[in-house]
């Protein structure tokens, strides 16, 4: 009988879900009420971009095999490497 690994990595666990299917482990599964994972030591930035900005930041993202979110830091980290 296969089993869920224990990871404490989120991008560990993306991949294997990547590849496995939840029914398959179907009696291991519980139902739990509070958060699995914190993000301690980040915080959420919120702003506005214009539809044809957000479009083209998209096109890159997916070009690059990232999320728009992942991209959009690497660009924060960038920049304020180089100021």
């Amino acid at each position: 009988m296969k089993k869920i690994p224990q990871m404490d990595s989120v991008a560990e666990l993306a991949r294997f879900w990547d590849v496995h299917d939840i029914t398959e482990f179907k009696d291991e599964l519980v139902e739990v009420a509070e958060p699995v994972f914190e993000r301690a030591g980040e915080s959420i930035v919120q702003f506005s971009l214009r539809p044809e900005q957000a479009a083209a930041l998209h096109r890159l993202a997916r070009s690059k095999g990232v999320r728009d979110t992942q991209l959009v830091r690497e660009w924060v980290d960038e920049k304020l490497r180089t100021s």
